[in-house]
């Protein structure tokens, strides 16, 4: 299935008091890999912008005047999504955004045009309790490089968005086993071979299980090495 990831700057906080979608960037992935594919607009919000939320994005009323509407470019946003992962961090803000501008355009809720919507935050706040984790954070814990964001963009934020994701669930993009039936498959003489084996501890063992139930449940059952040890205690 293809993966979208998806940001938005907006006029202000609140969609419920009127603001507005003013930049909106997606970018596409398939099989844990970035396509290069992507779609980025800045929009004219027909509204004033607040002053906090400049203050986050830096985009003026001035820059912004000539750009084209939401309507203008809801039929392309929609054909980019349609039928993928959709995947956002704090995704009830940019749902919300999106939804509000898309009943403005007479259009269905955003929720009926995707498969199915995804929540970075929400996956870090599991892997991370009670710790930052903000875009800005999670760069820095998983060693992204985040040195361009001097202040949010959309285009930007997807990106790292996606490297993100991809070190939260362990690149998987990365890895490629082969499995072997049978242990007398092995093109490898073990004989030939000395091994020391490091037993992991207990809290080591507990962290292990956690991760890999978090991977199993964002991508529904299809994690690899849950499958490989189902396998092999048949």
């Amino acid at each position: 299935m293809r993966q979208v990831f998806l940001d938005t700057e907006t006029t202000g906080l609140e969609s419920k008091l009127g603001h507005r979608i003013i930049e909106i960037a997606a970018v596409e992935m398939l099989s844990r890999r970035l396509t290069g594919r992507r779609l980025h607009y800045y929009l004219n919000p027909e509204r004033e912008i607040g002053a906090g939320a400049l203050q986050v994005h830096g985009l003026t009323n001035e820059f912004l005047q000539d750009k084209q509407k939401f309507l203008d470019i809801a039929n392309e946003l929609l054909e980019f999504i349609a039928d993928t992962e959709l995947i956002m961090h704090n995704a009830s803000f940019d749902v919300g955004f999106l939804n509000n501008e898309l009943g403005l355009a007479e259009l269905q809720p955003l929720e009926n045009y995707c498969h199915s919507i995804t929540d970075t935050l929400k996956i870090a706040k599991e892997l991370h309790p009670g710790k930052r984790n903000n875009l800005d954070a999670l760069c820095e814990r998983y060693q992204i490089n985040n040195s361009k964001r001097v202040l949010h963009g959309a285009l930007l934020d997807a990106e790292l968005l996606a490297e993100v994701y991809l070190a939260m669930t362990r690149g998987q993009e990365s890895l490629i086993m082969e499995v072997s039936s049978s242990p007398l498959e092995a093109t490898i003489n073990q004989s030939d071979l000395e091994l020391i084996l490091l037993p992991a501890n207990p809290e080591e063992l507990e962290i292990h299980t956690q991760q890999l139930e978090m991977i199993d449940r964002e991508s529904k059952g299809m994690c690899l090495w849950k499958q490989i040890e189902s396998s092999t205690a048949e």
